[in-house]
């Protein structure tokens, strides 16, 4: 029996799976976000690591299993997210800064951007750790016996008691101080933001033993980790967008990142990537301006509205970090059900804009998580896309490929459902576009 985990921005799922990956038991706890400035997006540690132990806890007892019945567990988490703690007390020195925060926009714009790209394959964006980890080691002076990790690191140091300060190279990837070529950190990138190696930790491939963990009273090997998007990469086995509080598109490549992508270590190899900051995130916005169920697209139209979610910035493939929401073409026929359709069209249009930034167009795109439950999204998205779209029978793919990690040779995933192409929303796109061309700052 293998423990899966996948710690997320809002929340950590925990799966029970069998040899086969069958799952046996389930288990959800939501964790806060805290919004402290415009811009300023962080997380409590603590919460995060108790919301593994009760989402675990609540995984065994619908599995019927204790945790003593455990084989191993693997771990996803969300990526980029930057923690640094006290190696003596295990106290964190300042809340996690996530992935989503833009504070480090403006020393992003002062860096030598063409060499960090062509060091880590990524953009250099307030999105990745390096700044965020500069920011908190400056604005809080701390010093002494300091350990810096993504959620990965954190989980593995709790779970060991602080036996263990390790990441895997999907993590380190993700943090803008690691060089592709070598897959360990980079002298000179370590010295460009002040930093010395032994606040890092220690990097292995995701498919790796991590050690000894201690979980709800038993000792659990822990046998895997990868970031989110590579774990769900792993199990779709091919190009895959996951769909969540972001939308993260990857494809299997070794090929140079073209203009708006990026280039990342994935669990085999290397892939493509575009990353969309605000999916599901802009549709609970607008529930939470609206009061309207954020799933349900109850107009045929949204009357020409578009809504363009730059609530902390766009990703891929623009980049541009100080852009803020905008939405157009409103009147006095505008109601609350076209802005929550316009939500609902723009994870379409956001992923339409990450595949058109692919040097090759993949044959099929495969879909997971939450939102792919929404049939009307969904079938919008192959529109868009003018590509089938292949929805994972299990919407919890990230978790499933933390298992993965353990069982490579398990049976490969089911597919659910599988939309075609039809209606042409070529005039809608042209919309999109110039809603897009008018955000981009």
């Amino acid at each position: 029996m293998i423990l899966a985990v996948d710690q997320g921005t809002t929340g950590t799922t925990c799966l029970v799976v069998d040899d086969e990956l069958n799952v046996r038991g389930r288990g959800y706890v939501p964790v806060s976000l805290a919004t402290p400035r415009p811009g300023w997006v962080e997380q409590d540690p603590e919460e995060l690591w108790t919301s593994v132990e009760r989402a675990a806890e609540v995984a065994l007892a619908d599995a019927g299993i204790t945790a003593a019945d455990l084989d191993a567990l693997g771990i996803a988490n969300q990526r980029e997210t930057t923690i640094v703690w006290d190696r003596r007390s295990g106290e964190p020195v300042y809340p996690a800064i996530v992935w989503q925060d833009r504070r480090t926009a403006e020393r992003c714009r002062d860096l030598p951007a063409e060499r960090i790209r062509t060091r880590t394959g990524l953009t250099c964006d307030p999105y990745f750790s390096a700044t965020k980890l500069e920011w908190i080691l400056r604005e809080t002076g701390a010093c002494g016996d300091l350990a810096f990790g993504t959620v990965d690191s954190w989980l593995v140091w709790k779970l060991t008691r602080g036996a263990v300060h390790a990441t895997d190279v999907t993590n380190a990837s993700r943090t803008m101080l690691i060089d592709l070529t070598t897959l360990d950190w980079d002298d000179e990138l370590l010295a460009l933001f002040s930093l010395d190696r032994s606040i890092l930790p220690a990097v292995h491939p995701s498919a790796h033993e991590f050690g000894e963990g201690r979980l709800l009273g038993a000792t659990v090997p822990i046998g895997g980790i990868a970031g989110d998007q590579q774990a769900s990469l792993h199990a779709h086995g091919t190009a895959k967008v996951t769909i969540g509080t972001g939308a993260f598109l990857l494809v299997p490549s070794a090929a140079p990142a073209p203009h708006g992508l990026i280039r990342t270590a994935s669990v085999e190899g290397f892939a493509l990537e575009g990353s969309v900051f605000a999916a599901t995130a802009a549709l609970e916005w607008v529930r939470a301006l609206t009061g309207a169920d954020p799933f349900l697209s109850a107009v045929d139209s949204t009357k020409g509205v578009y809504f363009v979610p730059a609530l902390t910035g766009l990703g891929s493939p623009h980049w541009s970090p100080d852009a803020r929401g905008r939405i157009t073409g409103l009147s006095l026929t505008t109601r609350r059900e076209h802005l929550v359709r316009a939500a609902l069209e723009s994870i379409a249009y956001q992923v339409l804009d990450v595949v058109d930034a692919l040097p090759d167009r993949p044959a099929v795109l495969g879909a997971d998580g939450g939102a792919t439950a929404n049939g009307f999204l969904m079938q919008f998205l192959a529109d868009a896309l003018q590509l089938p779209v292949e929805v994972a029978a299990e919407r919890e793919m990230t978790a499933l490929g933390a298992a993965a990690l353990i069982r490579p040779d398990a049976p490969p995933r089911a597919v659910a459902a599988r939309y075609e192409p039809g209606a042409d929303v070529s005039a809608l796109v042209a919309g999109w576009r110039d809603a897009i061309r008018r955000t981009v700052v």
